[in-house]
């Protein structure tokens, strides 16, 4: 598009804009004459993706803002009424997470619907995640839509859009809603109901506080051993998000009471004034964590993602001293300690996905569960788990992806970092009645069932033109598959592309290892990076302890992400 014609755009959009701090904006990029700020701006819509609409807040239509936000909710209002019926009498429940302007989106999507005549179905405070996916079933909403960009940077956010079966939307209905969205009129013509006359006329709901008690009565009644919890130290933190308070009250209910929060980080903000990325994979975000595990000797770190839909863990070996799991591990213990530990049940089922490490499944085959392996998002694990359960009678036990989401059993039907933290730390405690540190248990599990060491990189390439180099390093391996990667043979390519894979397509390619390796590459679907993804089976030689084994392998590992790395750069990734 030439300037001119990307200018004539921008004015179109910002005269159309119900907001006047981005009218402004807008108004002072024009005005600056900043061709490549105005292009990246309007490159496209944002669509949704693993999670929704994500993005960064500003003006444009490649933008989070209310102009954004108040053509979704009509796009979803009017497919929710052309595909379900009684959406008008069922509601669509909204949710909304401690970012900045989540408190303007929610209440501008709750304003739309009331509009279209669908009841808003309104958190009135700030909840997790899981909680909003958690009501939709409890009040047999047709839909709903939490506010939130997760563990992204401060200047995200988001909207993640539930299904009336308490999962995230997969095709068709993403399809539809965003083919809705691009007929509906512009920002400033979409009709809203104040929030007053809406109440008045019964089209907005406000939440009651027993949604939030229900949720943690059932959450509760997951843990499997649910002794010992006195004796336990327990350290956590919110990453200044929504998790805090919620994790409290059902630690403390459970009888965790050593259970110390950090306090710096402990109540909602949407700056995140202590760590610049808000998710606990990033180096320093744990630190905080670390320091008050050391002051209180705690025997077990937990951590929320800001929406709490995540979850990372940090244990001490026998030595005393702090390990911080892996996804893939947290994922193994939990799904090991549900199927061995739990009640006996007809047909267990578990599920991981392509990205995740295949341990999970070995175990599941060992132990007689029937086991999934899905895409990328934690909606295509729910779903899968629905499905079987509807045609085949199986029980769904455990879930898990190795960016650190988890779901235990089916009273949220996405990743839940609240449950899954107190599961967890269930399992803590069955281990240290047991005289076994977390750690020995793991070490316990790779003896039986495979040690396998896994790393991802990830590369973030912004802007337009980095969506160009990803699609650039995407199609350069499919064009010139490796034929070895480092040492190892390349025995299978799997490119997920094609959906001749028993899955829906998906821009992702697997290579497979001889020695039972694996290296995936995709790129995200909620920020601007290409992600790599790197797995490797070692076999302890005899009696070896494991961390020698470890320590070899891991040190295979390192030269295969080192030679994967240089054949990306081959194929256009900039050094």
């Amino acid at each position: 598009m030439s300037n001119i014609g990307l200018r004539e755009q921008a004015e179109a959009w910002r005269k159309a804009d119900p907001d006047p701090s981005t009218a402004e904006e807008l108004g002072r990029v024009l005005a600056e004459n900043n061709a490549a700020d105005l292009a990246d701006r309007f490159a496209g819509n944002l669509e949704f993706g693993t999670a929704g609409l994500r993005g960064v807040l500003g003006a444009g239509p490649n933008r989070m803002n209310r102009a954004v936000v108040r053509r979704t909710s009509a796009g979803l209002a009017r497919y929710l009424k052309a595909q379900v019926p009684e959406a008008v009498s069922r509601g669509v429940v909204i949710g909304r997470d401690g970012r900045r302007m989540s408190a303007e989106f929610a209440e501008d999507t709750a304003c739309v619907l009331a509009a279209e005549g669908i009841p808003a179905l309104v958190f009135p405070g700030l909840v997790p995640t899981p909680l909003t996916a958690f009501a939709t079933l409890r009040l047999g909403a047709c839909a709903a839509v939490m506010v939130t960009a997760s563990h992204n940077p401060p200047e995200y956010n988001g909207y993640k859009v539930y299904w009336g079966n308490g999962a995230q939307i997969v095709p068709p209905h993403d399809q539809g809603i965003a083919a809705a969205i691009d007929a509906v009129e512009p920002a400033n013509q979409v009709r809203l109901l104040p929030p007053a006359e809406a109440r008045a006329r019964g089209l907005w709901r406000d939440i009651p506080e027993s949604m939030g008690e229900a949720y943690l009565e059932a959450i509760l009644g997951l843990r499997l051993h649910g002794r010992g919890a006195e004796a336990l130290s327990v350290v956590y933190t919110a990453m200044h998000g929504v998790g805090g308070v919620w994790m409290e009250r059902a630690m403390k209910a459970a009888g965790f009471s050593r259970f110390h929060p950090v306090a710096e980080q402990q109540q909602p903000d949407g700056t995140f004034p202590s760590v610049r990325f808000p998710n606990p994979e990033e180096p320093g975000a744990m630190d905080l964590s670390i320091a008050a595990a050391e002051r209180h000797k705690a025997d077990l770190v937990l951590a929320n993602d800001p929406d709490a839909d995540r979850l990372a863990v940090m244990a001490r070996d026998k030595d005393g001293a702090l390990r911080m799991f892996t996804g893939n591990e947290v994922g193994v213990l939990l799904g090991h300690y549900l199927l061995t530990q739990g009640p006996k049940q007809a047909k267990p089922h578990v599920a991981t996905t392509i990205v995740s490490s295949v341990q999970l499944g070995q175990i599941a085959h060992e132990l007689g569960a029937a086991f999934d392996e899905v895409l990328t998002g934690f909606k295509w694990i729910a779903n899968r788990a629905l499905e079987r359960e509807h045609s085949e009678g199986t029980r769904f036990v455990f879930g898990y992806e190795e960016a650190l989401g988890y779901t235990v059993g089916s009273v949220v039907r996405d990743k839940d970092g609240v449950s899954a933290a107190l599961v967890f730390a269930d399992l803590a405690a069955w281990c240290q009645s047991r005289g076994v540190t977390v750690v020995g248990y793991l070490e316990e599990i790779q003896r039986r069932h495979g040690l396998f060491v896994g790393a991802q990189r990830n590369f973030t390439f912004p802007g337009s033109e980095g969506a160009q180099t990803i699609a650039r390093i995407m199609e350069g391996f499919r064009r010139e598959p490796p034929k070895r990667v480092g040492a190892y043979a390349v025995q299978t390519v799997k490119d997920y592309k094609t959906g001749a894979l028993r899955l829906p397509p998906s821009n992702v390619i697997a290579f497979e290892l001889e020695g039972g390796g694996r290296v995936t590459l995709r790129p995200s679907g909620t920020e601007p990076k290409i992600k790599y993804y790197f797995e490797l089976k070692e076999i302890p030689l005899g009696a070896e302890p494991l961390a020698q084994a470890r320590s070899r392998a891991e040190g295979r590992l390192r030269t295969v992400i080192d030679a994967f790395v240089a054949l990306a750069r081959e194929r256009g990734q900039p050094a």
